[in-house]
């Protein structure tokens, strides 16, 4: 089989676009990457489409209404906040299985405002507020606090996740918000869901990412100078446990996939160069620094507290800002992500480049549950 390059990706700065419509958000990133590859719609065999809040519509084919409609397949995808990172593996796996050998994949979403999850609908009585909360920023305090009880986590260090984060987006001009924020401000701000205060969650924002992906045959017939090969591309979803399942497992899903791309990229976690993981609170960041083997089981705090995942530190993780200051459009966080460490990996990340990148890895997990984990490679 084919190996699979990233041979275009780029996204637009996230915010807030009421005047704009999805397909035109989503155009514009799409056009993006394709002048990022040096190819046109006219070039591209095949399209998918990730977002959620807008599934039905057929959100990829009014994309191509704005780009360039060339009777290409489209497919939309929708699989919570792994959409877009669905979308790109789905892509990818066209061209593993040889159907293609160069498409498109775009993820877009424009995001109201409030909290996401709890109601549930459907009949009986509802579990919401009566045994827990859905609602996410209450998902991931229960999460960070049960991590708490077994390592002895504290306040203090959830909320440099935040701090690290926040001063990573003062160095990426794509990010929603480029502010500091000291530790004393964000563990003064407004708690939401102990110990998650506001400025320890991710923002929503409207946005879009995009990515063209090529065969090797393909990639070297358009010049390989700045193509990223797709080392691994995994998909998972939660195993049956015998737990309580009113509180969401938010680990499990994750520790999977990164096994599993782990094993398909022939690296392991002391490889990877940089990360952009799922930081959709301070919380979950931490909990995921063990997930995918950055460090043992509760070593997180230590992880934190040393500076080992800021910029400049052993595995700098969510230099983009992350979703914390960067932004949190569900169906393109995943492709943006790609987008992220291609640009390292490519050494054109500017002030906030990780210097001598080789591997690294995306991910992304919606609970539900999906969690998706790409290694990406610099092509010597």
């Amino acid at each position: 089989m084919s190996d699979v390059y990233i041979l275009g990706t780029d996204m637009i700065k996230f915010g807030r676009f009421p005047e704009r419509t999805v397909p035109q958000i989503a155009a514009e990133s799409a056009n993006l990457a394709l002048d990022d590859a040096g190819v046109s719609i006219r070039d591209i065999q095949a399209m998918w489409s990730g977002n959620l809040y807008q599934a039905g519509a057929m959100v990829g084919q009014r994309v191509l209404q704005e780009i360039g409609q060339t009777g290409i397949p489209v497919v939309n995808c929708a699989n919570a906040c792994a959409t877009g990172a669905t979308a790109f593996r789905d892509a990818w796996l066209s061209i593993k299985a040889g159907v293609y050998d160069l498409v498109l994949a775009v993820g877009v979403e424009q995001m109201g405002k409030g909290l996401l999850g709890g109601g549930g609908g459907g009949k009986g009585i509802p579990k919401e507020g009566l045994l827990g909360s859905g609602l996410m920023p209450a998902v991931f305090a229960e999460a960070g606090m049960e991590h708490s009880r077994k390592y002895g986590t504290t306040f203090e260090q959830f909320a440099k996740v935040s701090v690290k984060n926040h001063h990573h987006s003062t160095l990426n001009p794509k990010a929603m918000y480029q502010i500091e924020t000291p530790l004393e401000q964000v563990m003064n701000a407004e708690m939401i869901a102990y110990p998650n205060t506001k400025l320890m969650c991710s923002v929503n924002v409207d946005g879009s990412a995009a990515a063209v992906l090529a065969s090797e045959k393909k990639a070297k017939e358009l010049g390989m100078g700045r193509a990223v090969r797709v080392k691994a591309s995994v998909l998972t979803s939660d195993p049956w446990q015998e737990r309580d399942l009113v509180m969401p497992d938010v680990n499990t899903c994750t520790r999977l996939a990164a096994k599993a791309a782990y094993d398909m990229a022939g690296v392991g976690p002391e490889d990877i160069d940089l990360v952009e993981l799922h930081d959709c609170f301070a919380t979950a960041e931490i909990l995921h620094y063990e997930n995918l083997g950055l460090c043992p089981d509760g070593g997180a705090g230590r992880l934190i507290d040393e500076g080992e995942t800021a910029l400049g530190g052993r595995v700098p993780v969510n230099v983009s800002g992350g979703l914390l200051s960067k932004g949190h459009p569900l169906g393109a966080t995943g492709i943006a992500n790609i987008y992220e460490v291609s640009t390292h990996l490519r050494g054109e990340a500017g002030k906030r480049q990780v210097e001598g990148a080789q591997h690294g890895l995306t991910h992304v997990i919606g609970l539900g549950s999906a969690c998706a984990i790409h290694v990406l490679e610099k092509v010597a």
